[in-house]
């Protein structure tokens, strides 16, 4: 059984049909990338995996589990973390409030270490700690963005255009 896999969903932004019959599979521990042009609907697929765009056809499973119809905020709880393009940060929130929403629906013990681990990855971030997430520069708050999905412990972590705005150095450590 496939970690994800998304069989021939059709999503749509009001009356237009924006991905057309979409499929992939993703295995465990499996990196894999989508490829294409400005329009090419790979936006579309991330966010149709992770409920903001839900299909209106096709199906969507994840670890055996049909997830097509679950709302946004339940698939974050079943391990699909989403760092969308455009950053999408809280600008009024610290940079430690943002991180710890990304661990919201998580209880229990582990939050501390993968702060730190986030911290260990971007260390920009936790020199800012305490800083508004709106006052950064836009390398900064993707940083943010991703270290608030990695927050999640995601079984999946979905990237989209993860080295816009960062240091080549770090889309290597990435």
């Amino acid at each position: 059984m496939a970690l994800l896999e998304v069989d021939e969903i059709r999503t749509y932004y009001g009356s237009i049909e924006a991905l057309k019959g979409v499929s992939l599979t993703v295995e465990e521990g499996e990196v894999v990338t989508l490829i294409g042009s400005n329009g090419a609907g790979k936006s579309t697929t991330l966010r149709s995996i992770s409920g903001l765009t839900p299909a209106r056809a096709g199906r969507i499973r994840f670890q055996g589990i049909d997830i097509t119809r679950i709302p946004a905020h339940e698939i974050v709880g079943h391990g699909i973390a989403l760092s969308p393009e455009g950053r999408h940060c809280f600008p009024r929130m610290t940079v430690r409030e943002n991180l710890d929403l990304g661990a919201h629906h998580r209880r229990g013990s582990g939050i501390s270490e993968d702060l730190e681990r986030v911290f260990e990855l971007f260390p920009r971030l936790h020199e800012r700690e305490k800083q508004r997430a709106g006052t950064m520069s836009g390398g900064e708050q993707q940083m943010l963005a991703i270290g608030r999905a990695l927050m999640a412990r995601p079984r999946l972590l979905m990237l989209d255009e993860p080295s816009m705005g960062i240091a080549p150095i770090l889309v290597q450590r990435i």
